[in-house]
């Protein structure tokens, strides 16, 4: 080669190098980074970091030659384009030779350079680097030493998890994978364990890209793989679980013919190493057959091996033993702030009859229901958006009692009686085990069945719940929190019994105990005995009306005792048994029992907590059961949701104005703007509008701002509130609608939504249509100004394949709502809307929204009957949809409204029994019942 270093050149780059490293002397390492990044430029800056990361003969500290790798991986990565031919080719010779250095780190380095120069330049340009590693690590050179061989099987390892879609390819008739698989297989028996590894995982990259070649020879993957089932390297062997379980979800197909071996592989390895990180990896084959299809059918022969080997990784190992047994009463210690997860808030969907973005009339589903019930563990699983938060809670992590316990529920809801059959023996030996870890498990093991086999566990639960509600007593609170997740398992069992002795015998005592275990001594048993008792409420529903006041009373002493972290699910608790018994919890002496403490609480919170988040949401619930009763409290509460909202929206003026604020948290908008609807629907709207036009900022500029902002879940909640006002305040909105329906028409843009998240977006769509048609249905005339431009958003949203059925048939709904506010001019739209307008409203079920659409509809038709011609097939089956015998009251407007546009055709139509002839029979019977046609 005709370049050589200079040797100033080299002893000034290494001087460098070094003080970029040396974090004693800040000065220095800034001004490294600046050299380093001046030197950058020079067209020999690679040349230089390539002789002092490779060459030995220079003298350089390993931290020198280490600052060179990252410079010199960090330049390819930048600047590979920049890089001659030369530079390239030395930098390939000289990362290949120090594969063979003596440092471990440095051969590590040079395998990452060596990926990156694929990365970069593409396998294409340098294909012979899989045969010069094959060849190194299958060497028996004389420097091919045991360490330059997993140096190089490293180095291939991650070429091919980098570029195993390219390496799977063709290319002039052969693919790359035909070398390198069989080659992998080979060292997958390879006498170096570190080398077995590697290749089973490399070999785990190509299951991943469903690699044809690989999968060509299963038959001597899976050979290999069964021979290793008593290697002596424990790793090996979890890499070979890891395998499996990958396998069994991208081709169980394949793995089906060797069911049988694979049983046996994976039994021995959960059975026989004691190592608990080897039996989770084994674990988790069982959670995979159970969800394939091809494969759960073939387990039945398999179960009483399997199951009971499920129930002995799901007790406690001995170091949790020791780390949770003993009691724990932890109640009165305060929370530390990073024992407090985040709480997001939630938006509230409109409230049309068709869709809903969350839950009935809009409202958000409470936090219980948006947990996985079927967990399988006993633990309270965290929201979606917590998946990040960093805990450190051992009882958080992914394990062999976890996973163990997961299984057995798959296999509960596949096998069914078969599993409980073989459990029930356990659980009778086990619930009164004096070892708490054995009757902690059998807990755990009841609970995890109960989807998979509650109709053939019902029978026993009169055996098995005394058990349950005995242990919610024990003296172990990891055995009481446990119980508590179970008894949640079973609460809809208990809800339902017909018997009322059975009801006061199990379903009375399993509510008793979770409300004492609520107030236990230990704040982890707390949280589940609240988490436990909001999903009795959900199953129990309207049937609390009785235990009301009792559960109550146990809410107070709660929010009385309760540290922050676990007043969370208070709230939650007390929204979902507002939700589910309505009106029973506006008697006076239950709101005068609870809202005192309610009410201390909100003056207690601080407006920048995030407490203020459930408590906006909990009240959300509480007005909504109060009705107009809540208006004794409405006032200061209204006044600091406006208050939330417009600290915010500055909050967020400023920020976006570049002022050195913090960046606001829009959840305060979201829930505050909730609780502002919930508050309009419940109480009367003659004490609703004082508070709406008393308000300091004006109530509507603060909405208006909220309908604009660029948040999705301020909008979507915005439009909730719109929507509100326009059914309960209408004569407060009217005067504001110059002001908010230009902005409510720039909602429905369509390429607008295209640059936004479409899910969040369309949410969004959904409220501004229902909120445009409850304002359409009460303006009247005064509506007409906005019809045009308010059509084409809706029309193109009707017509538009891509929308969802949500924001189409609301759309649909609002078009058909126009006709009652201007009908002459919507009238001229009649051709344009009928067909897209009817497909929508066949997909509606009968409501009043539904009715009011077609009312006004019908009104375009008496005014444009001749441009229904393509359409009246579909105008008369959907008259026809419509209930005639039930709801008469609901639906009498609309019925005479149809009854006079049939007559209007029977006079148009020359001969309207032959067109009756051709509607479909049903159609015609019911046209006649309804219509006497």
């Amino acid at each position: 080669m005709s370049w050589q270093p200079q040797e100033a050149g080299l002893q000034q780059l290494s001087e460098v190098l070094k003080d970029s490293l040396n974090g004693a002397d800040p000065v220095k390492q800034k001004q490294a980074e600046v050299t380093l990044a001046q030197a950058a430029n020079s067209q020999d800056f690679a040349y230089y970091l390539t002789y002092i990361f490779s060459d030995t003969q220079l003298g350089n500290t390993f931290l020198v030659r280490y600052a060179a790798a990252i410079q010199l991986k960090n330049h390819i990565k930048l600047s590979y384009s920049s890089l001659s031919k030369e530079q390239i080719s030395l930098i390939k010779q000289s990362t290949l030779q120090t594969l063979r250095d003596s440092n471990p780190r440095l051969r590590s380095f040079a395998g990452t350079i060596i990926t990156e120069i694929v990365q970069q330049g593409g396998i294409l340009q340098w294909t012979e680097v899989l045969q010069e590693l094959l060849a190194l690590v299958d060497s028996t050179a004389s420097d091919a030493t045991p360490d330059v061989q997993e140096a190089a099987m490293a180095a291939l390892a991650k070429v091919c998890e980098d570029n195993r879609k390219l390496l799977d390819k063709e290319y002039s008739g052969q693919r790359p994978t035909a070398v390198i698989i069989p080659k992998l297989l080979d060292f997958a028996g390879h006498s170096n364990p570190k080398i077995r590894v590697l290749a089973i995982a490399t070999l785990r990259s190509f299951i991943l890209q469903k690699s044809q070649v690989l999968f060509a020879n299963i038959d001597q993957y899976l050979q290999k793989i069964f021979q290793l089932a008593t290697d002596e390297d424990i790793q090996v062997r979890r890499t070979v679980c890891q395998s499996l379980v990958q396998l069994v979800e991208l081709r169980p197909d394949m793995l089906a013919p060797h069911m049988n071996d694979l049983v046996e592989y994976i039994l021995a390895q959960q059975q026989s190493s004691g190592d608990t990180e080897l039996a989770l990896d084994a674990a988790e084959f069982w959670l995979g057959v159970g969800e394939q299809d091809q494969l759960r059918g073939l387990m039945g022969p398999y179960l009483e091996r399997v199951i009971p080997v499920l129930l002995a990784g799901m007790v406690y190992g001995e170091e949790d033993v020791e780390r949770l047994g003993g009691e724990e009463a932890n109640a009165d210690q305060e929370d530390r702030a990073e024992d407090i997860k985040p709480q997001f808030a939630q938006s509230k969907a409109g409230r049309g009859a068709v869709h809903q973005v969350n839950g009935e009339n809009g409202e958000s589903a409470p936090q219980n229901q948006q947990k996985n019930e079927n967990m399988s563990d006993g633990e309270i699983e965290d929201d979606e958006e917590d998946e990040d938060w960093d805990d450190d809670d051992p009882e958080d992590a992914w394990s062999l009692r976890k996973c163990s316990a997961a299984a057995l529920d798959v296999f509960a809801v596949n096998y069914h009686g078969a599993v409980f059959n073989i459990i029930l023996p356990y659980l009778r030996e086990n619930l009164p085990h004096a070892l708490w870890p054995k009757r902690e498990a059998a807990v755990l093991a009841l609970g995890a069945i109960a989807d998979g086999c509650l109709p053939v566990v019902a029978p026993h639960l009169p055996e098995l719940v005394p058990y349950l509600i005995q242990s919610l007593s024990d003296e172990e609170p990891v055995v009481r929190q446990i119980t508590c997740w179970c008894l949640s398992r079973y609460t809809e069992w208990a809800a339902h019994l017909p018997d009322q002795a059975d009801v006061q015998k199990y379903f009375e005592p399993m509510m008793q105990g979770l409300l004492e275990r609520m107030l236990d001594k230990n704040k982890k048993v707390q949280e589940a005995g609240a988490s436990s008792f909001a999903s009795l409420e959900e199953k129990a529903g309207p049937k609390l009306r009785p235990y009301v006041e009792p559960i109550l009373q146990r809410f107070v002493l709660c929010f009385e005792r309760y540290k922050d972290k676990n007043m969370y699910i208070l709230y939650d608790c007390l929204q979902t048994l507002a939700d589910n018994v309505q009106s029973e919890m506006a008697r006076p002496e239950l709101v005068n029992l609870l809202m005192p403490t309610l009410i201390n609480r909100w003056n207690k919170i601080d407006d920048q907590s995030r407490e203020m988040f459930p408590l906006l949401g909990c009240l959300s619930y509480i007005s909504m059961a109060y009705g107009n009763s809540f208006a004794q409290f409405a006032d200061p509460i209204f006044d600091r949701c406006i208050k939330l909202i417009y600290s915010c929206l500055q909050q967020h003026m400023a920020y976006t104005t570049g002022q050195s604020v913090d960046k606001p948290d829009k959840d305060f908008i979201v829930t505050a703007l909730d609780l502002l609807s919930a508050v309009i629907q419940a109480i009367d709207p003659s004490k609703s509008s004082q508070l709406v036009q008393n308000t300091d900022p004006n109530f509507y500029d603060l909405l208006s701002f909220c309908m604009e902002d660029p948040t999705e879940d301020v909008r979507q909640s915005a439009y909730a509130l719109l929507g509100d006002c326009a059914i309960k305040l209408f004569p407060t909105l009217e005067p504001n609608l110059p002001k908010l329906m230009p902005i409510l028409t720039r909602q429905l843009d369509l390429d607008q939504i295209r640059d936004e998240d479409p899910d969040t977006a369309f949410n969004v769509v959904v409220n501004v249509c229902w909120s445009a048609g409850e304002i359409a249905a009460r303006a009247g005339s005064k509506f007409q100004p906005y019809i045009e431009s308010l059509f084409q958003g809706l029309i193109d949203i009707v017509k538009n394949e891509e929308c969802p059925d949500a924001a189409n048939e609301n759309a649909a709904i609002t078009l058909g709502r126009m006709g009652l506010a201007c009908p002459e001019q919507m009238a001229a739209h009649l051709p344009e809307v009928a067909g897209p307008f009817l497909e929508s409203m066949s997909k509606v079920a009968s409501s009043g929204e539904k009715a009011s659409a077609f009312l006004g509809f019908n009104s375009l038709i008496q005014r444009n009957p001749k441009s229904m011609e393509g359409s009246l097939v579909e105008y008369f089956t959907a008259v026809a949809q419509f209930p005639y015998k039930q709801n008469e009251s609901e639906f009498a407007e609309v019925k005479q409204s149809f009854a006079l546009v049939i007559q209007g055709y029977q006079q148009l139509i020359p001969d309207f029994a032959a067109f009756l002839a051709t509607l479909p029979p049903n159609v015609q019977q019911k046209l006649r019942n309804a219509y006497s046609i």
